[in-house]
């Protein structure tokens, strides 16, 4: 799989997607990965943050975080959920996260259903605060082809759109999708 071009696993625990899996098992890929260079994905919902906290913290590798940990987006950006989060990737400089489904975490969904000139709009402050605070350890994508969504299919363009507002400098998006995915998957 290396040889392929394989870079990573993905752990989800998502409670209502999966069935569990034994921490030690995954600690066991987790070590196997390793000295790959692999990094591991890792699914969650923000509430679940403090029980899986010294799990995810103990992998022995690089760790990106799905969806920005699922924040609930109708709380505030400096609320005491979403700043436990910004503290788990300040602690851990091994912690990277993907500024990504904001179609998955909007509250208001797309502009189609809610008259919204700008797509995803409750999603941008913290995204934003995510780019803005960890450059060098965010990654952009788009979930595609958009797995188990039953309301609407998202417009990729849209998601593309979303871009500049969560990275507004030119800088800021070179290192969101170009220099950071290079690191994390090529060097």
């Amino acid at each position: 799989m290396h040889a392929a071009g394989v870079r990573g696993v993905r752990f989800n625990f998502v409670k209502r997607l999966v069935d569990f899996t034994p921490k030690d098992e995954l600690m066991e890929i987790a070590a196997r990965i390793a000295p790959l260079g692999w990094h591991v994905v890792i699914y969650f919902e923000a509430v679940d943050l403090p029980e899986l906290w010294d799990f995810f913290t103990a992998l022995p590798t690089t760790v990106v975080v799905d969806h920005m940990g699922r924040p609930d987006v109708s709380q505030p950006v400096d609320g005491p959920a979403f700043g436990l989060f910004m503290k788990f990737m300040t602690d851990h400089p091994h912690v990277w996260s993907k500024v990504s489904c904001p179609e998955r975490l909007s509250v208001g969904g797309p502009p189609a259903l809610n008259g919204e000139p700008n797509a995803y709009r409750d999603v941008v402050p913290f995204a934003r605060r995510i780019v803005e605070t960890f450059p060098d350890r965010v990654l952009w994508g788009t979930d595609w082809p958009h797995p188990n969504l039953k309301d609407h299919m998202p417009d990729d363009g849209l998601l593309v759109d979303f871009i500049p507002h969560i990275a507004p400098t030119p800088e800021l998006q070179r290192k969101l999708l170009v220099d950071n995915p290079t690191r994390l998957y090529w060097s």
